[in-house]
Protein backbone atom coordinates (compact mmCIF):
# COMPACT_ATOMS: atom_id res chain seq x y z
CA UNK A 1 0.00 0.00 0.00
CA UNK A 2 0.74 3.86 -0.49
CA UNK A 3 1.79 5.73 2.90
CA UNK A 4 -0.97 7.98 1.98
CA UNK A 5 -4.27 6.30 2.70
CA UNK A 6 -7.96 6.90 3.53
CA UNK A 7 -9.53 4.49 6.44
CA UNK A 8 -12.73 3.60 6.97
CA UNK A 9 -14.79 1.33 9.31
CA UNK A 10 -16.21 -1.26 6.82
CA UNK A 11 -18.17 -4.28 6.25
CA UNK A 12 -16.70 -6.63 3.56
CA UNK A 13 -19.44 -8.93 1.74
CA UNK A 14 -19.49 -10.53 -1.15
CA UNK A 15 -22.04 -10.24 -4.50
CA UNK A 16 -21.44 -12.68 -7.83
CA UNK A 17 -18.15 -14.02 -6.67
CA UNK A 18 -16.95 -10.47 -6.21
CA UNK A 19 -15.85 -8.15 -2.77
CA UNK A 20 -17.33 -5.16 -1.99
CA UNK A 21 -16.96 -3.02 0.72
CA UNK A 22 -20.19 -1.24 3.27
CA UNK A 23 -18.55 1.87 4.76
CA UNK A 24 -19.73 5.31 6.75
CA UNK A 25 -18.10 8.69 4.74
CA UNK A 26 -18.45 11.92 6.58
CA UNK A 27 -20.23 14.68 4.47
CA UNK A 28 -17.66 16.31 4.08
CA UNK A 29 -15.17 14.28 2.69
CA UNK A 30 -17.62 13.16 0.16
CA UNK A 31 -17.43 15.77 -2.67
CA UNK A 32 -12.97 15.37 -1.93
CA UNK A 33 -13.70 12.06 -2.25
CA UNK A 34 -15.69 11.08 -4.82
CA UNK A 35 -15.35 11.80 -8.57
CA UNK A 36 -18.34 12.38 -11.10
CA UNK A 37 -17.10 11.45 -14.81
CA UNK A 38 -18.88 14.61 -15.77
CA UNK A 39 -16.33 15.36 -19.23
CA UNK A 40 -18.45 16.54 -22.04
CA UNK A 41 -17.47 12.42 -23.51
CA UNK A 42 -20.03 10.65 -25.46
CA UNK A 43 -22.36 8.16 -23.27
CA UNK A 44 -20.96 5.05 -24.60
CA UNK A 45 -17.42 6.18 -22.57
CA UNK A 46 -19.31 7.10 -18.90
CA UNK A 47 -19.96 4.82 -16.80
CA UNK A 48 -23.29 6.88 -16.13
CA UNK A 49 -25.73 9.72 -16.61
CA UNK A 50 -24.74 13.28 -17.19
CA UNK A 51 -25.77 15.08 -13.93
CA UNK A 52 -28.78 16.61 -13.68
CA UNK A 53 -28.03 20.42 -12.52
CA UNK A 54 -31.59 21.30 -12.19
CA UNK A 55 -32.17 18.39 -9.43
CA UNK A 56 -29.29 19.25 -7.18
CA UNK A 57 -31.07 22.48 -5.39
CA UNK A 58 -33.95 20.94 -4.41
CA UNK A 59 -32.05 18.05 -2.62
CA UNK A 60 -29.87 20.51 -1.34
CA UNK A 61 -32.67 22.40 0.17
CA UNK A 62 -34.17 19.31 1.72
CA UNK A 63 -30.84 18.50 3.32
CA UNK A 64 -30.68 22.04 4.99
CA UNK A 65 -34.24 22.67 5.71
CA UNK A 66 -34.46 19.38 7.31
CA UNK A 67 -31.23 18.76 9.34
CA UNK A 68 -32.71 16.88 11.96
CA UNK A 69 -34.92 14.79 9.54
CA UNK A 70 -33.28 14.34 6.35
CA UNK A 71 -32.22 10.74 4.90
CA UNK A 72 -30.08 9.73 2.47
CA UNK A 73 -29.39 6.46 0.71
CA UNK A 74 -26.23 5.12 -0.13
CA UNK A 75 -23.77 6.03 -2.64
CA UNK A 76 -22.08 3.37 -4.69
CA UNK A 77 -18.57 3.50 -6.43
CA UNK A 78 -15.82 1.60 -7.87
CA UNK A 79 -12.34 2.05 -6.52
CA UNK A 80 -10.04 2.49 -9.46
CA UNK A 81 -6.95 1.46 -7.34
CA UNK A 82 -5.44 -1.13 -5.03
CA UNK A 83 -7.47 -1.64 -1.95
CA UNK A 84 -6.52 -2.92 1.13
CA UNK A 85 -9.15 -4.40 4.12
CA UNK A 86 -7.75 -5.77 7.47
CA UNK A 87 -10.20 -8.11 9.97
CA UNK A 88 -11.15 -6.81 13.43
CA UNK A 89 -10.72 -10.47 14.34
CA UNK A 90 -9.56 -13.89 13.05
CA UNK A 91 -12.64 -15.34 14.86
CA UNK A 92 -15.41 -16.09 12.39
CA UNK A 93 -18.37 -14.00 13.44
CA UNK A 94 -15.88 -10.50 13.45
CA UNK A 95 -13.76 -11.66 9.80
CA UNK A 96 -16.23 -9.33 7.75
CA UNK A 97 -15.87 -6.26 9.97
CA UNK A 98 -12.38 -4.27 10.13
CA UNK A 99 -10.67 -1.41 8.24
CA UNK A 100 -10.63 -0.61 4.73
CA UNK A 101 -7.51 1.40 3.16
CA UNK A 102 -7.96 3.23 0.30
CA UNK A 103 -4.64 4.75 -1.75
CA UNK A 104 -5.59 8.54 -1.87
CA UNK A 105 -4.02 8.46 -5.67
CA UNK A 106 -6.70 6.11 -6.30
CA UNK A 107 -9.58 7.40 -8.32
CA UNK A 108 -13.12 6.70 -6.91
CA UNK A 109 -15.85 7.29 -9.31
CA UNK A 110 -19.75 7.30 -8.43
CA UNK A 111 -21.77 4.40 -10.09
CA UNK A 112 -24.85 6.00 -8.55
CA UNK A 113 -25.70 8.52 -6.30
CA UNK A 114 -24.19 11.65 -8.50
CA UNK A 115 -27.01 14.04 -7.65
CA UNK A 116 -26.69 13.39 -3.93
CA UNK A 117 -22.82 14.27 -4.18
CA UNK A 118 -23.87 17.28 -5.37
CA UNK A 119 -26.35 18.38 -3.21
CA UNK A 120 -24.08 17.47 -0.32
CA UNK A 121 -21.33 19.45 -1.72
CA UNK A 122 -24.52 22.82 -2.03
CA UNK A 123 -25.70 21.80 1.58
CA UNK A 124 -22.46 22.12 3.54
CA UNK A 125 -21.88 25.80 1.76
CA UNK A 126 -24.80 26.37 4.36
CA UNK A 127 -24.80 23.82 7.16
CA UNK A 128 -21.24 23.39 7.26
CA UNK A 129 -21.82 21.65 10.88
CA UNK A 130 -23.36 18.81 9.07
CA UNK A 131 -19.42 17.67 7.90
CA UNK A 132 -19.08 15.52 10.83
CA UNK A 133 -22.18 13.36 9.66
CA UNK A 134 -22.26 10.81 7.53
CA UNK A 135 -23.69 8.43 4.67
CA UNK A 136 -23.35 4.84 3.83
CA UNK A 137 -20.92 4.15 0.64
CA UNK A 138 -20.82 0.72 -1.05
CA UNK A 139 -17.81 0.36 -2.37
CA UNK A 140 -16.59 -1.76 -5.44
CA UNK A 141 -13.05 -2.84 -6.92
CA UNK A 142 -13.15 -0.90 -10.30
CA UNK A 143 -13.13 -3.45 -13.33
CA UNK A 144 -13.11 -1.57 -15.93
CA UNK A 145 -15.32 0.72 -17.92
CA UNK A 146 -17.36 -1.94 -19.27
CA UNK A 147 -18.09 -3.62 -16.05
CA UNK A 148 -19.03 -0.19 -14.67
CA UNK A 149 -21.39 0.83 -17.48
CA UNK A 150 -22.93 -2.67 -16.51
CA UNK A 151 -23.13 -1.98 -12.86
CA UNK A 152 -25.26 1.93 -13.60
CA UNK A 153 -27.46 -0.28 -15.79
CA UNK A 154 -27.93 -3.12 -12.83
CA UNK A 155 -28.42 -0.76 -10.22
CA UNK A 156 -31.25 1.17 -12.28
CA UNK A 157 -33.03 -1.14 -14.43
CA UNK A 158 -35.08 -2.30 -11.45
CA UNK A 159 -35.77 0.74 -9.87
CA UNK A 160 -39.21 1.87 -9.25
CA UNK A 161 -40.02 5.63 -8.30
CA UNK A 162 -43.33 5.08 -5.60
CA UNK A 163 -46.38 5.84 -7.28
CA UNK A 164 -47.52 10.03 -6.51
CA UNK A 165 -50.48 8.32 -4.64
CA UNK A 166 -48.27 6.71 -2.10
CA UNK A 167 -45.97 9.84 -2.09
CA UNK A 168 -48.65 11.96 -0.85
CA UNK A 169 -49.84 9.30 1.49
CA UNK A 170 -46.30 9.18 3.48
CA UNK A 171 -45.17 12.51 3.02
CA UNK A 172 -45.87 14.04 6.75
CA UNK A 173 -43.56 17.72 5.33
CA UNK A 174 -46.06 18.60 2.31
CA UNK A 175 -48.79 20.35 3.73
CA UNK A 176 -51.04 19.97 0.57
CA UNK A 177 -50.64 16.12 1.14
CA UNK A 178 -51.64 16.73 4.64
CA UNK A 179 -54.67 18.57 3.17
CA UNK A 180 -55.38 15.86 0.69
CA UNK A 181 -55.54 12.98 3.12
CA UNK A 182 -57.75 15.18 6.12
CA UNK A 183 -60.47 15.60 2.75
CA UNK A 184 -60.60 11.76 2.37
CA UNK A 185 -60.75 11.30 6.23
CA UNK A 186 -63.84 14.41 6.20
CA UNK A 187 -65.80 13.90 3.01
CA UNK A 188 -67.94 11.23 3.07
CA UNK A 189 -67.63 11.00 -1.06
CA UNK A 190 -64.07 10.47 -1.00
CA UNK A 191 -64.14 8.52 2.52
CA UNK A 192 -63.36 4.53 1.61
CA UNK A 193 -63.35 5.06 -2.51
CA UNK A 194 -59.76 6.71 -2.54
CA UNK A 195 -56.94 5.10 -3.98
CA UNK A 196 -54.17 5.42 -1.45
CA UNK A 197 -51.42 3.77 -3.15
CA UNK A 198 -51.51 3.22 -6.81
CA UNK A 199 -52.03 6.36 -9.46
CA UNK A 200 -54.20 4.53 -11.83
CA UNK A 201 -57.29 2.44 -11.04
CA UNK A 202 -58.43 -0.82 -12.32
CA UNK A 203 -61.10 -1.38 -14.18
CA UNK A 204 -62.76 -4.13 -11.10
CA UNK A 205 -61.60 -1.44 -8.34
CA UNK A 206 -64.11 -0.73 -5.31
CA UNK A 207 -61.64 2.74 -5.36
CA UNK A 208 -63.47 6.04 -7.07
CA UNK A 209 -60.44 8.32 -7.01
CA UNK A 210 -57.02 8.34 -6.70
CA UNK A 211 -55.14 10.00 -3.61
CA UNK A 212 -53.41 11.87 -6.15
CA UNK A 213 -56.35 13.19 -8.27
CA UNK A 214 -57.47 14.77 -4.99
CA UNK A 215 -54.06 16.14 -4.27
CA UNK A 216 -53.76 17.47 -7.52
CA UNK A 217 -57.62 18.89 -7.68
CA UNK A 218 -57.04 20.02 -4.30
CA UNK A 219 -53.81 22.38 -5.44
CA UNK A 220 -55.52 23.69 -8.10
CA UNK A 221 -58.62 24.66 -6.22
CA UNK A 222 -56.65 26.62 -3.58
CA UNK A 223 -53.94 27.73 -5.95
CA UNK A 224 -51.06 25.88 -4.05
CA UNK A 225 -48.07 23.77 -4.52
CA UNK A 226 -45.90 21.76 -2.96
CA UNK A 227 -44.65 23.09 -0.14
CA UNK A 228 -46.85 25.36 0.21
CA UNK A 229 -48.24 27.07 3.56
CA UNK A 230 -51.69 26.27 4.34
CA UNK A 231 -53.89 27.91 6.60
CA UNK A 232 -56.70 26.68 8.37
CA UNK A 233 -59.67 28.88 6.17
CA UNK A 234 -57.86 26.80 3.50
CA UNK A 235 -58.43 23.93 5.11
CA UNK A 236 -62.47 24.52 5.63
CA UNK A 237 -62.72 25.95 2.77
CA UNK A 238 -61.12 22.27 0.40
CA UNK A 239 -63.11 19.95 2.74
CA UNK A 240 -66.70 22.64 2.37
CA UNK A 241 -66.22 22.44 -1.59
CA UNK A 242 -65.60 19.01 -2.23
CA UNK A 243 -68.35 18.12 0.52
CA UNK A 244 -70.89 20.66 -1.78
CA UNK A 245 -69.65 19.06 -5.30
CA UNK A 246 -70.32 15.94 -3.78
CA UNK A 247 -73.93 16.84 -3.07
CA UNK A 248 -74.82 18.02 -6.36
CA UNK A 249 -73.64 14.83 -8.26
CA UNK A 250 -75.80 12.32 -6.90
CA UNK A 251 -73.59 9.23 -8.13
CA UNK A 252 -70.76 9.90 -5.85
CA UNK A 253 -73.16 9.71 -2.99
CA UNK A 254 -74.84 6.07 -4.13
CA UNK A 255 -71.41 5.32 -4.31
CA UNK A 256 -70.77 6.31 -0.57
CA UNK A 257 -73.86 4.28 0.08
CA UNK A 258 -72.16 1.40 -1.35
CA UNK A 259 -75.68 1.29 -3.93
CA UNK A 260 -73.65 1.41 -6.69
CA UNK A 261 -70.27 -0.58 -7.52
CA UNK A 262 -67.80 2.71 -8.62
CA UNK A 263 -66.24 0.11 -11.66
CA UNK A 264 -69.22 0.64 -12.90
CA UNK A 265 -69.73 4.51 -12.15
CA UNK A 266 -66.34 4.77 -13.70
CA UNK A 267 -67.18 2.86 -16.93
CA UNK A 268 -70.37 4.92 -17.29
CA UNK A 269 -69.42 8.54 -16.24
CA UNK A 270 -66.93 11.22 -16.78
CA UNK A 271 -67.62 12.00 -12.98
CA UNK A 272 -65.92 9.22 -11.86
CA UNK A 273 -62.49 10.17 -13.47
CA UNK A 274 -59.51 12.44 -11.83
CA UNK A 275 -60.08 14.59 -15.03
CA UNK A 276 -63.31 15.66 -13.20
CA UNK A 277 -61.74 16.40 -10.25
CA UNK A 278 -59.45 18.60 -12.26
CA UNK A 279 -62.53 20.21 -14.16
CA UNK A 280 -64.41 20.81 -11.17
CA UNK A 281 -61.60 22.30 -9.11
CA UNK A 282 -60.28 25.17 -12.00
CA UNK A 283 -64.45 25.84 -12.31
CA UNK A 284 -64.09 26.27 -8.65
CA UNK A 285 -61.84 28.71 -8.68
CA UNK A 286 -63.70 30.51 -10.82
CA UNK A 287 -66.69 29.87 -9.25
CA UNK A 288 -65.15 31.20 -5.70
CA UNK A 289 -63.64 34.34 -7.29
CA UNK A 290 -66.96 35.64 -8.69
CA UNK A 291 -69.23 34.41 -6.08
CA UNK A 292 -67.46 34.11 -2.75
CA UNK A 293 -70.31 34.57 -0.76
CA UNK A 294 -72.87 32.37 -2.27
CA UNK A 295 -70.94 29.98 -3.96
CA UNK A 296 -72.39 27.04 -2.14
CA UNK A 297 -75.93 27.75 -3.45
CA UNK A 298 -74.45 27.93 -6.92
CA UNK A 299 -73.14 25.02 -7.17
CA UNK A 300 -76.73 23.13 -7.83
CA UNK A 301 -75.65 23.90 -11.30
CA UNK A 302 -73.69 20.86 -11.11
CA UNK A 303 -77.00 18.79 -11.28
CA UNK A 304 -77.83 19.53 -15.13
CA UNK A 305 -74.73 18.49 -16.40
CA UNK A 306 -75.30 15.27 -18.39
CA UNK A 307 -71.93 13.08 -17.10
CA UNK A 308 -72.66 10.07 -19.06
CA UNK A 309 -69.46 9.21 -21.49
CA UNK A 310 -72.24 7.49 -24.02
CA UNK A 311 -73.20 11.52 -24.61
CA UNK A 312 -70.59 12.22 -27.00
CA UNK A 313 -71.71 15.15 -29.04
CA UNK A 314 -70.96 16.63 -25.34
CA UNK A 315 -67.95 14.74 -24.13
CA UNK A 316 -66.03 14.05 -27.74
CA UNK A 317 -63.67 16.57 -27.96
CA UNK A 318 -63.53 17.27 -24.75
CA UNK A 319 -62.80 14.63 -21.53
CA UNK A 320 -62.95 12.25 -24.76
CA UNK A 321 -60.59 11.67 -27.82
CA UNK A 322 -61.68 8.89 -29.46
CA UNK A 323 -64.21 7.87 -26.68
CA UNK A 324 -61.22 7.52 -24.53
CA UNK A 325 -60.31 9.67 -21.54
CA UNK A 326 -57.75 12.30 -22.33
CA UNK A 327 -55.85 14.68 -19.38
CA UNK A 328 -54.26 16.66 -21.84
CA UNK A 329 -54.72 20.15 -19.88
CA UNK A 330 -56.86 22.03 -23.65
CA UNK A 331 -59.07 18.75 -22.54
CA UNK A 332 -59.41 19.49 -18.97
CA UNK A 333 -59.89 22.68 -19.45
CA UNK A 334 -62.32 22.00 -22.20
CA UNK A 335 -63.82 20.36 -19.50
CA UNK A 336 -64.54 22.82 -17.04
CA UNK A 337 -66.35 25.32 -19.88
CA UNK A 338 -68.70 22.39 -19.36
CA UNK A 339 -68.85 22.95 -15.80
CA UNK A 340 -68.64 26.50 -15.74
CA UNK A 341 -71.51 26.87 -18.45
CA UNK A 342 -73.96 24.73 -16.17
CA UNK A 343 -72.88 26.97 -13.20
CA UNK A 344 -73.90 30.31 -15.36
CA UNK A 345 -69.89 31.67 -15.20
CA UNK A 346 -68.44 33.25 -17.86
CA UNK A 347 -65.44 31.44 -19.23
CA UNK A 348 -61.56 32.43 -18.92
CA UNK A 349 -59.10 33.61 -21.07
CA UNK A 350 -57.42 30.05 -21.19
CA UNK A 351 -60.92 28.58 -21.51
CA UNK A 352 -62.31 30.95 -24.21
CA UNK A 353 -58.88 30.44 -26.12
CA UNK A 354 -59.36 26.43 -26.07
CA UNK A 355 -63.46 26.91 -27.20
CA UNK A 356 -61.86 28.92 -30.34
CA UNK A 357 -59.16 26.07 -30.59
CA UNK A 358 -62.09 23.66 -30.44
CA UNK A 359 -64.40 25.47 -32.83
CA UNK A 360 -64.69 23.41 -36.19
CA UNK A 361 -63.34 20.30 -35.10
CA UNK A 362 -66.67 19.10 -33.75
CA UNK A 363 -70.22 20.21 -32.84
CA UNK A 364 -70.68 21.79 -29.45
CA UNK A 365 -72.76 19.47 -27.53
CA UNK A 366 -75.40 19.74 -25.20
CA UNK A 367 -74.68 20.47 -21.29
CA UNK A 368 -78.40 19.40 -19.80
CA UNK A 369 -80.23 15.77 -20.02
CA UNK A 370 -82.89 15.26 -22.00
Amino acid sequence: MEPYNYEFTAIKGVQAGRAYYMAMCPLRLVPKLFVFDEEEIGPDLRAQRTLNRARVPAIARYITENPTEYVLSAVCASVDGRIEFSAASSDQSLRSVGTLRIPMTARILINDGQHRRAAIEEALKVRPELGDETISVVLFVDAGLKRSQQMFADLNIHAVRPTRSLGVLYDHRDHLAKLSRHIVDEVEYFKGLAELEKTTISNRSVKLFTLSSIYQATGELLGKRRGSELTKADTTLAVAFWRQVGNHIPDWGRAARREVIPAELRREFVHAHGIALHALAIAGVRLLALHPSDWQRRLKGLSKIDWSRRNATLWEGRALIGGRLSKARNNILLTANVILRALNLPLSVDGEKVERLRDGSAPKGRVARG
